[in-house]
């Protein structure tokens, strides 16, 4: 008897949560179910993560969490809770497989079979944003090696575990030199210990490309939080349809199971949405707690129903399909051919001994870190030439003003007028030997005096002799 704990979610949620259920119950699983509300309702009441803190002790101490899509309200400062869910549990790997069931279900890409593995915690979706003036938001991208080393690792070892020869890494490390550079520069690291399985990089924007066009071309896919999240729907699209992908939250400590796909409150209630993203993310959820028997069983039974051309409408086509029907009726269907194989489309072999061990990251870095300037963020109104004579008049010892940019293009010196500026300043100014946390304060005060609002400062590191900041060319 394995206790799990089950949210039925928001708009379709609750009628893909009970298809999803009964078909767990006819197959036979022991589980011991938990169910806690999460979602839009608890948001209501006042709740900006969309979970209370009773539903966190029980997702603590069962299981696994299958939970069905919920949906976050707009505006009012709410929090996504699938990323709080994620990174409060370290639930750092995100697994998506996407695959094609041609020619039952029609596709242009009939040999795709790959899987992402989606870093989970870090990067645009710690959710660290300002608004720092009027007219301008910034988000903070976080990418640490801890992190990066986690879900690469995982990749490589999800790879040679279910026998998969490849591993593709996508960032954008020709712009994003210090963040996607350094997912990228462990990817190479760690691939070293793995030379059974080929390796290869692509620039993020040319690998969509050829992920879109050749995706039979890719086997399992590494990538930092946000490409992870918009290639997997991506893949999973040009499979067949977003519904029938499934997703897996994997830490040390604990898993949680979902579709892809979102709440579609625009379908709820109406008993046509496809229960089969969240079906499949359940068979991952009983592999994943050693079920690997039952979880073959209910993925056969599943792809039978779809040689069969039972289909649900997302996925319903005249010519490959034979029997439109709804949620609960494909449900039903998968039910009733609990046992039988299918004849064409291939089934995931499933082990009782394939969860991953735990992975921890030993890597401790020692390094010599040196203070050497500061970037000071200013917000004013001023027009360039007005806003370069006022800064460039500030004196302050060991500091001298290095630049002055404007969105990252540098207006002084050696700027151009027909640059397009907004209220958001940068001025970088460079000790003349090394800094001291005080003298950037006393710089501060000088700028405050000159009527100036800093509403943001960052401090420039040299590492083992090497800058820790982006050039100053803007």
């Amino acid at each position: 008897m394995h206790e799990i704990t089950v949210a039925r979610g928001d708009g379709i949620g609750p009628e893909i949560m009970k298809a999803t259920l009964h078909v767990l119950k006819e197959a036979g699983a022991q589980l011991k179910i938990h169910e806690v509300e999460i979602g839009e309702q608890v948001y209501k009441r006042g709740v900006l993560t969309g979970i209370e803190p009773k539903t966190w002790e029980t997702i603590k101490r069962t299981e696994a969490f299958l939970k069905a899509p919920i949906t976050t309200p707009q505006g009012g400062g709410f929090k996504s809770l699938n990323v709080t869910v994620r990174t409060t549990l370290g639930l750092y790997a995100n697994i998506r497989p996407c695959v094609s069931y041609s020619p039952f279900i029609q596709t242009k890409n009939p040999k795709m079979d790959l899987v992402i593995v989606r870093e989970n915690e870090e990067d645009l979706y710690a959710g660290i944003e300002y608004r720092q003036t009027p007219d301008v938001m910034v988000s903070h991208k976080i990418i640490t090696r801890q992190g990066s080393e986690k879900i690469i690792r995982y990749g490589f070892e999800y790879a040679r575990q279910h026998g998969r020869k490849k591993v593709t890494c996508f960032t954008k490390d020709n712009i994003m030199k210090f963040s996607d550079g350094l997912f990228h520069k462990i990817f190479e690291e760690i691939a070293k210990e793995y030379p059974e399985i080929e390796n290869e990089h692509w620039i993020v924007d040319i690998g969509a490309a050829k992920l879109a066009d050749k995706p039979e071309n890719f086997d399992v896919i590494i990538l930092p939080n946000l490409y992870g999240d918009i290639l997997s729907d991506v893949a999973a699209e040009i499979s067949g349809s977003v519904g029938l992908a499934p997703s897996a939250n994997i830490g040390n400590l604990g898993a949680m199971f979902e579709a892809i796909h979102g709440s579609a409150p625009r379908r709820a209630g109406q008993n046509v949405a496809n229960p089969s993203g969240l079906l499949l993310a359940s068979v991952m959820m009983l592999a994943y707690l050693g079920e690997a028997k039952l979880a073959t069983q209910i993925h056969e039974a599943w792809l039978y129903t779809i040689e069969a051309g039972i289909h649900t409408y997302d996925i319903y086509k005249e010519k490959n399909s034979k029997q439109l029907v709804g949620t609960q009726e494909f449900a039903e269907a998968v039910v009733k051919n609990l046992g039988k194989k299918p004849t064409q489309l291939k089934c995931p072999i499933y082990k009782s001994t394939s969860k991953i061990v735990p992975i921890v990251t030993e890597h401790k870095t020692k390094i010599d870190r040196k203070l050497v300037g500061v970037d000071i963020f200013v917000y004013s109104k001023e027009k360039a030439a007005e806003m370069e004579k006022k800064i460039t008049g500030i004196k302050f010892d060991p500091f001298k003003l290095q630049m002055i940019t404007n969105r990252g293009v540098r207006i002084w010196p050696e700027g151009h007028p027909e640059t397009f500026c907004i209220e958001q300043w940068r001025c970088r100014f460079i000790a003349k030997d090394l800094a001291k946390p005080q003298d950037i304060v006393g710089l501060l005060d000088h700028i405050v005096k000159a009527g100036y609002d800093v509403f943001q400062t960052e401090n420039l590191y040299i590492f083992d002799g090497v800058a820790g900041y982006t050039s100053s060319e803007g």
